[in-house]
């Protein structure tokens, strides 16, 4: 299939030859659903934790006598139904993840590139670069192709463009390295360079 390439920069606008394989596959709704899920579940910290009443500092000793204070017997200050005691069922470490093969990711990937084709929110440019890390040189060149709500993909991060896009609400840049199901999915439009569709092609066919 061929993609129609906007001019953004230098270059000239056109059109580039695609592979259906990766371009224009059926929408899988439960592989994307489940693709989702587990990214999600594993960007979870699962880092909450408490203590048992053993893991509790001190307790060492018994508080006072067994018999003859007239109070409820005791072994330890650290038990649960005392102030300072441990937790009876303490939370503990997690680990959120869940297991997905690499064919069944990028499966999903093709799927929903496909989808946002078909939904014309996928656009490609011939590049986008700014020369200077100033949010106007970026709000200027989006209003120059109408949008106000996207990602943008490029093959290779520019500090520039990334200092630029910082300020801007409901937009945000990432590589080809860190594009995922979640933030293609976030956006209303997915801007990518050509460069950076050449090299999604490649990683996905």
């Amino acid at each position: 299939m061929e993609l129609t390439i906007q001019k953004s920069g230098s270059g000239k606008a056109g059109t580039m030859n695609v592979a259906d394989s990766v371009f224009s596959v059926e929408f899988n709704e439960p592989l994307i659903h489940q693709v989702l899920t587990s990214y999600l579940a594993g960007a979870r910290s699962g880092t909450k934790a408490q203590k048992t009443r053993a893991e509790v500092r001190g307790g060492g000793r018994k508080p006072f006598k067994q018999k003859g204070t007239g109070r409820a017997r005791a072994g330890t200050i650290r038990s649960p139904i005392w102030r300072g005691g441990g937790v009876t069922f303490a939370a503990k470490t997690q680990d959120h993840s869940k297991k997905l093969n690499k064919k069944m990711y990028r499966a999903a990937m093709r799927s929903i590139l496909s989808e946002l084709v078909r939904q014309e929110r996928f656009i490609c440019v011939d590049e986008f670069n700014v020369d200077e890390s100033k949010t106007k040189l970026v709000k200027d060149k989006l209003a120059s192709l109408s949008l106000d709500d996207v990602l943008i993909v490029t093959e290779e991060l520019n500090e520039n463009l990334y200092l630029g896009v910082r300020n801007i609400p409901k937009v945000d840049v990432i590589d080809t390295n860190e594009i995922d199901p979640y933030s293609l999915i976030g956006f209303d439009k997915v801007l990518m360079t050509q460069a950076a569709v050449e090299k999604v092609e490649a990683w996905l066919s």
